[in-house]
């Protein structure tokens, strides 16, 4: 599909929202609508890529989800090491580079090993950066960052934006350009707090499994509406004239 390259973001991130429903709408377990939604992001990784964009971010387990029910939280953690082995080589032939992001002290050694599988396989990849949050909380991230700048004893008037930015989870990609939730919620949920802070935010009601290329290109068309300011006062006054206009 040919679109204007100036009016691609850079950086997607998404909150994969909606598995369970559909498989409740479907009455299956939600365990079903959770596979589903691994198949969804594998067409989505490629989609962004065919379309240009070099970095994908998900959000596929929050740090709030061990609150779920003990048996999803189990089947979650073991669609990760199968997903690994179905997906990975298909991945790393594409030139996926896998980013895991997240505090990994939760998880098994299983689960640990597969990731950094992932991660080693894919390193020298230069293609689309997929990068998935597990276990991952937005506050979480910030405070993280600022105790790797404490334990490096650096002064608090030396603790800038910049400084912060570079040990955050995500220091390794730029800030998302476009943020999308799929499944009709509208709120961040702890995802990216730092770095969505100037991102596009595009919420749609179609639930993740079902998230395929028109979807994402309706999203993308939203973003490419859209005039991004950053936050510029200049932007948002009018320009005064041209001499002699």
């Amino acid at each position: 599909m040919q679109r204007d390259l100036n009016s691609i973001p850079r950086h997607v991130a998404i909150v994969m929202d909606g598995n369970g429903r559909w498989a409740k709408k479907r009455f299956m377990p939600r365990f079903f609508g959770h596979k589903q939604g691994v198949d969804a992001l594998v067409r989505c990784v490629q989609a962004c890529s065919d379309r240009g964009i070099q970095y994908l971010t998900v959000f596929a387990f929050s740090s709030e989800n061990w609150k779920r029910p003990e048996e999803e939280i189990t089947g979650l953690l073991g669609l990760v090491l199968v997903a690994v082995s179905k997906y990975l080589t298909k991945l790393a032939e594409k030139g996926v580079r896998i980013r895991i992001v997240g505090d990994r002290s939760a998880v098994t050694d299983k689960v640990r090993l597969a990731w950094d599988e992932a991660e080693r396989t894919t390193a020298h990849n230069s293609g689309i950066v997929l990068s998935v949050a597990f276990n991952y909380g937005g506050r979480w991230d910030v405070v993280q960052a600022c105790r790797q700048l404490v334990a490096q004893g650096l002064p608090a008037e030396q603790i800038d934006e910049a400084r912060l930015s570079s040990h955050m989870a995500l220091a390794h990609a730029p800030d998302p350009d476009l943020f999308i939730r799929t499944g009709g919620e509208v709120r961040i949920s702890n995802f990216l707090l730092w770095q969505v802070a100037y991102s596009e935010l595009y919420f749609t009601d179609c639930l993740w499994p079902d998230f395929d290329e028109a979807q994402l290109d309706a999203a993308l068309a939203a973003f490419a509406g859209r005039e991004r300011r950053f936050g510029d006062v200049k932007a948002r006054l009018p320009q005064a004239a041209a001499p002699g206009g």
